[in-house]
């Protein structure tokens, strides 16, 4: 059995309210094992004897919009994966140094092409800095998230659907991981 963790977008925001017990059944009740949730954001622990990560996110996707009656973006990383994200050092330490942020990690669904690449590092100011690294776009920030000029929705236009966590999150999910 593999580790798998699921990252859920706009779980627990407006009228989409799910308890982390309930978003447990629901993955249990589609097969997967040993389930637990992390924090209260859409962040599902589980195993799985399948490998594909794309045939897993399409599972889930498929399963939750089925039994919550609405569409739940879905993106899947394995735990090394989630380790690799953990421990990422994308800003130099005089880059880390010069923001009150932390690394937010954009999970996308593809690694987008270099000219959709261009266009999303045509989005951000020079505060702010973007990174990217196959699946994954790392967003440093150099004022609060609600300070940049970086408008999400403008970004996902370009990369495609997306869901974004801290860095903190990521290390933070290690130690459940083993």
């Amino acid at each position: 059995m593999t580790i798998f963790v699921a990252f859920l977008r706009g779980m627990n925001v407006g009228k989409k309210r799910i308890r982390n017990d309930q978003l447990c059944a629901c993955f249990e009740e589609m097969g997967f094992e040993t389930v637990s949730a992390f924090l209260a954001s859409g962040n599902v622990i589980f195993s799985s004897n399948k490998r594909s990560v794309a045939k897993i996110e399409t599972e889930i996707r498929t399963g939750l919009e089925a039994l919550l009656n609405y569409p739940v973006p879905t993106f899947v990383r394995s735990a090394t994966q989630i380790e690799q994200l953990a421990e990422a050092t994308p800003y130099s330490a005089e880059q880390l140094e010069d923001t009150k942020e932390n690394i937010q990690v954009v999970l996308l669904e593809q690694s987008p092409d270099t000219a959709t690449k261009q266009a999303a590092l045509g989005l951000v100011s020079k505060e702010d800095q973007l990174v990217f690294e196959g699946t994954e776009m790392y967003w440093l920030p150099k004022a609060g998230l609600s300070d940049s000029e970086l408008k999400m929705s403008t970004l996902e236009k370009t990369v495609g659907p997306m869901t974004v966590r801290t860095q903190r999150t990521f290390q933070r999910l290690l130690p459940r991981l083993s």
